[in-house]
């Protein structure tokens, strides 16, 4: 129905407009919308368009593609050539089928289809199975689920299935492992949505209401049909079987496992030397594929095989892991399931499924996405912990959550399995019934941020920042003709002395070595001790400290970007020296191990003279000591000193770097200015509002949860039947009993 609109008063039965968190008046919009206010609708319709672009960024990207390299599994199997089209066995040559017999009897009839024609129906209808997943996925979240939360959810949710390696991998492979998660959650989800229905009334269930009900109405055995046709496209799926045993649902479990043996029988039947190729021969597929050590096998099965074990001990050790891993998903999913998060309950056993599994490519491995809707923690500063790191793993290469160091490289090889065991074994996920489910405890200004999510959020800066860095535009004649634009802009003004810093640090000995080292120590060293020292002692300041050094490096990296510039030591036939390197061919230069590593053309604006700035800006704030702001101002000061003497920086490029800092401050008091906004109009949390914005409150060690009068919380929200955050009964499963109050990086590659 239309939005209620209010003129000319404070409540409903007077004149004025009504505003939600400082977004607006309302306006007249049907339905939930009007509800919302200017600034959640606009944001409402701007999470739609992104979804939107990215589904059709994702469509165009595999169809725009040359035919060898489009689709390229589904093509090599039903192509003029392929297993599917031609006689003979499924499993035979170069490009063999590596799913079930019944898989390969369901995609035959495609074979008929024409080439081009296929491929956009195979597109556009993968496109639909995922939106229809985050359908599905959405509706069955735990409730109670505000208004707002419902109508952000599920374009949130399909943007971030879009921009998951899993279905990305799919829609580059042309696989088929969309299909199988949805036909086991609307198995599982619709099931348990009819069996809370008759435990606690009409009004329960994921699915509750009238239109949930019509749609995922499904008799008992139905539900386990759905599953059984899922386990015999993935096997590894037929551990929802005793799930559904587990969980009460016994005759969903027979006809699930007997659905499984009849799609099995059948191609058995119409396949014989296949099936037994495939179940026989190969154990469940074991062996079929790329090789079961490639880094996108993500089972234990492969981690084992990465770390060296073959043979009887890694037969051994799979035999007692992987049923310890079963059997503590089953034991987790049954408590979520009876607690009512049934979608949880199925990611926690799909999550063992991708680990038990022996194999798990890439496109297999959606069901750790799903662990998302776990929530952890009991304070609201570390909820964020999980589904940030669930996040950076479904959409980040493995590299980009750890260190360059040999010591954490099979933490990120074996990044989506170490998430996927954390899930179904280790997390303790809160159930509804525990306080803090629905009323966290704040963590406000003054509070410690959790140092987890501060780190991964710092690791994956970083990789960013070198990302960028790497592949801003390097054109040599570009940059050199930039270098040109900023030494003459020098000469102009009587700035260019970098020449002269240059040769004096050239022919002093001491000077160019401890230049050398001096620019390549403390540019990394200074602020993270800074950082950390912050973060022990002064926390409120490490809030805003670490704001601004983010928006400051942020601004950087657009201007290496926009930007590309050579700096003195790269601009041929000026006579400046490579103090670290000595001279070099400009042609094919040798910088060593910053020669891959590094953009040598990053110039404009200098982080080195930035971060130091912003060292000595935190100093000062920090301390009265005249001692220690000395050296602070001295800081910055030496720094350019050293960037300009090295020939690695222009004086502009200081005053460039001077100017991102100043605005990354500025940055930092405005997002603190517009958080304290948002949580006083209670359209947010407090948490963190004024983000540590004042340096001289809370000198202490920063470990208090907020400060006096703070509120976060369903306290800080509208509690109204009709505000934008009403409980929406429709959209969750109920509550339990208890006081109310409780309430692109490069395309995928193949399998390796």
């Amino acid at each position: 129905m239309a939005a209620e609109t209010v003129v000319d008063g404070e409540g409903p039965d007077r004149g004025g407009e009504r505003h939600l968190s400082g977004g607006g008046p309302l306006r007249r919009l049907p339905g939930p919308w009007g509800r919302l206010g200017s600034r959640a609708g606009m944001l409402l319709a701007g999470l739609w368009l992104l979804a939107l672009a990215l589904a059709v960024r994702q469509a165009v990207a595999v169809l725009r593609l040359p035919r060898d390299e489009r689709l390229v599994d589904l093509f090599a199997w039903t192509g003029d050539s392929g297993v599917l089209r031609v006689h003979g066995s499924l499993y035979d040559g170069d490009a063999a089928f590596t799913g079930t017999p019944f898989a390969g009897l369901v995609l035959k009839p495609l074979t008929r289809a024409a080439e081009q024609g296929l491929g956009v129906v195979w597109t556009f209808g993968t496109l639909l199975l995922v939106a229809a997943v985050g359908a599905v996925a959405v509706r069955a979240l735990p409730g109670p689920v505000s208004r707002r939360t419902a109508l952000f959810a599920l374009p949130a949710a399909l943007s971030l299935l879009v921009l998951s390696i899993p279905v990305r991998n799919t829609f580059h492979l042309g696989q088929t492992s969309i299909l199988p998660v949805l036909l086991v959650l609307v198995g599982w989800l619709a099931g348990g949505a009819d069996r809370h229905q008759e435990q606690r009334g009409p009004a329960g269930g994921p699915f509750a209401g009238p239109r949930g009900q019509a749609v995922v109405a499904l008799a008992g055995k139905a539900q386990g049909v759905l599953i059984g046709v899922a386990g015999a496209l993935q096997p590894a799926t037929l551990l929802f079987v005793p799930l559904l045993w587990l969980t009460g649902r016994r005759r969903a479990a027979v006809s699930g496992a007997g659905t499984f043996l009849i799609c099995t029988l059948a191609a058995w039947a119409a396949m014989p030397d296949d099936s037994w190729t495939y179940w026989i021969h190969h154990v469940a597929g074991v062996g079929l594929g790329d090789a079961a050590d490639a880094t996108a096998n993500q089972s234990l099965h492969g981690a084992l095989l990465r770390a060296g074990l073959h043979g009887a001990p890694e037969a051994v050790l799979l035999a007692v892991l992987v049923p310890a891993v079963g059997w503590l998903a089953l034991r987790r999913a049954v408590r979520y399931a009876r607690d009512g998060q049934l979608l949880l309950a199925a990611a926690v056993v799909g999550c063992a499924a991708v680990a038990a599994s022996p194999t798990a490519w890439q496109h297999q491995q959606l069901w750790v996405l799903l662990a998302i809707v776990g929530r952890v923690g009991r304070r609201t500063g570390d909820r964020l912990v999980w589904p940030v790191f669930v996040v950076m793993v479904m959409t980040l290469d493995g590299s980009a959550l750890v260190p360059k160091i040999a010591a954490f490289g099979m933490l990120g090889e074996n990044a989506v399995l170490l998430a996927a065991l954390l899930a179904s074994c280790a997390v303790p996920f809160l159930l509804r019934e525990a306080p803090a489910w629905a009323a966290p405890q704040p963590s406000g200004p003054l509070s410690r941020p959790n140092l987890m999510l501060e780190l991964l959020l710092i690791r994956v800066g970083y990789w960013a920042y070198s990302y960028v860095r790497g592949h801003a535009p390097d054109s040599r004649s570009l940059a050199e003709g930039h270098g040109d634009q900023v030494l003459a802009a020098e000469r102009f003004l009587h700035l260019d002395v970098e020449h002269s810093l240059n040769k004096l640090a050239a022919r002093t000995e001491w000077l160019r070595e401890a230049g050398d080292t001096y620019y390549t120590t403390f540019h990394f060293l200074v602020p993270i001790v800074l950082l950390g020292f912050l973060y022990v002692r002064r926390a409120p300041q490490y809030r805003a400290a670490r704001t601004a050094l983010s928006f400051a490096t942020l601004l950087g990296l657009a201007g290496f970007w926009l930007y590309p510039l050579a700096p003195p030591r790269l601009m041929p036939g000026l006579g400046y020296i490579d103090t670290a390197h000595g001279p070099q061919d400009l042609s094919d230069p040798d910088f060593g191990a910053l020669t891959q590593l590094s953009n040598q053309y990053a110039a404009m604006p200098s982080l080195h003279v930035g971060w130091s700035l912003w060292c000595a800006v935190v100093v000062f704030l920090l301390t009265r000591n005249r001692w220690l702001r000395a050296l602070g101002a001295l800081y910055p000061l030496l720094t350019t000193f050293v960037v300009m003497a090295t020939a690695n920086h222009y004086l502009l490029d200081a005053v460039g770097g001077v100017a991102v800092v100043t605005a990354g401050f500025y940055g930092q008091r405005l997002f603190a200015g517009i958080r304290g906004t948002d949580a006083r109009s209670g359209g947010g949390s407090v948490d963190g509002a004024a983000d540590g914005s004042d340096w001289g409150a809370a000198q202490g060690d920063g470990a208090a949860d907020g400060p006096p009068g703070t509120r976060s919380g369903p306290e800080a929200l509208p509690d109204g039947p009709d505000g934008p955050d009403a409980v929406s009964g429709a959209a969750s499963a109920p509550s339990p009993p208890g006081p109310p109050s409780s309430g692109d990086r490069r395309a995928p590659a193949r399998r390796d």
